[in-house]
């Protein structure tokens, strides 16, 4: 399945959209992470658990928006947006969205 942030992919028109097709995560970060991560910080430099922790969120709201595609009989997905939010401490949502289309 095709997947983009454009509203078109060349070279292959749209022939039907099928509506709206989301995915939506929320993970905790668990304690030795945390701790991890507040060594990185003091320190400096980028803080590999919490960016895995983003990478898998982001790749389990990409799979949930792609199998809603796939159900409702799509073959790409177009337009697509990535929303990241921190709901708490410790708390990460990711949530995707895009157009389901036949192309």
């Amino acid at each position: 399945m095709i997947i983009t942030t454009t509203s078109t992919i060349e070279g292959h028109p749209v022939r039907q959209y099928l509506g709206l097709t989301t995915g939506e995560v929320i993970m905790g970060a668990n304690v030795v992470r945390d701790f991890l991560a507040s060594i990185t910080d003091i320190v400096g430099g980028r803080s590999g658990a919490y960016e895995s922790k983003l990478q898998e969120a982001r790749d389990a709201a990409m799979s949930e928006m792609q199998e809603k595609a796939h159900r409702l009989g799509a073959n790409a997905i177009i337009g697509v947006d990535i929303d990241y939010e921190v709901i708490r401490d410790g708390m990460l949502m990711v949530a995707v969205s895009g157009t389901a289309v036949i192309i």
